[in-house]
């Protein structure tokens, strides 16, 4: 069963099958994530993960280019006020809680290059399977401000030092080196041989025992039951910084360059 065409405001859309929910989300630019796309992702999120029937969600973004380009720069640049601000970011923030609370594993496919709140998505995720062109930026002190909201589940996944290294330089690194730092489980070659280890690996997962993988989702997420508050602390902060006037012009040179 295919999903819905991509929508000009961007599209979340799922079905199950065989115990897997197949979910895809997607925008126009480059599968960018406007306030829209994020609240309805951590809702769809949260819904299927509730489903009896449901035993893996299978994540995933549309086109064939980018698997996702971050924050709307749109939006962004919109912004007037804190309170603005902290209701943007709180749109990562929930995703994250949404994708680390959900029960059943997370299995996602990557196809291409990710990032800002994109590695934030794929650092929540249980298991991350990619192309070898999946390479992955965190680009927010480029535009001024900085991995806040996302770095937690960043820093969770990959450890403090190459959190880091990625935070304060913000270029491009390998599928390679996302492997190598657990950001990526598995790489394959191509969106040929993408499709069919994802496919295989839902599979496998929807056949095993579901408590078990609840407790292993439980015990690799152990002592992050204060993200909640955490992160509504970091967008609070991200939506102060995105209103100065450096941020203002690095978006603005960003944007346009």
């Amino acid at each position: 069963m295919p999903h819905q065409e991509l929508g000009p405001n961007g599209t979340v859309s799922s079905f199950v099958e065989d115990g897997i929910a197949d979910v895809a989300f997607g925008h126009p630019k480059s599968n960018s994530l406007p306030a829209t796309v994020l609240r309805a992702l951590a809702e769809e999120i949260t819904s299927v993960g509730q489903r009896d029937d449901v035993r893996v969600i299978l994540l995933r973004s549309y086109g064939t280019a980018a698997f996702c380009a971050g924050a709307s720069f749109d939006e962004l640049v919109a912004i007037s006020d804190k309170t603005a601000g902290r209701d943007f970011f709180m749109g990562f923030a929930r995703v994250i809680i949404a994708m680390t609370r959900c029960p059943k594993p997370i299995v996602t496919r990557v196809h291409g290059k990710v990032v800002g709140g994109g590695v934030g998505v794929v650092a929540a995720s249980d298991y991350v399977i990619a192309t070898e062109k999946a390479s992955l930026r965190l680009s927010e002190l480029a535009i001024g401000i900085g991995p806040f909201v996302v770095g937690p589940v960043i820093e969770h996944k990959v450890g403090p030092g190459a959190f880091s290294a990625m935070a304060i330089d913000a270029d491009w690194r390998s599928a390679e080196w996302g492997e190598r730092n657990g950001l990526y489980a598995r790489l394959v070659e191509n969106v040929t041989a993408l499709d069919g280890a994802v496919a295989a690996f839902a599979k496998q997962l929807a056949s095993s025992n579901p408590d078990a993988l609840a407790r292993i989702k439980k015990i690799t997420l152990a002592g992050t039951d204060h993200w909640p508050q955490l992160l509504e602390e970091r967008a609070a902060m991200s939506g102060e910084l995105v209103l100065s006037d450096y941020t203002r012009n690095a978006i603005a040179k960003f944007k346009n360059g």
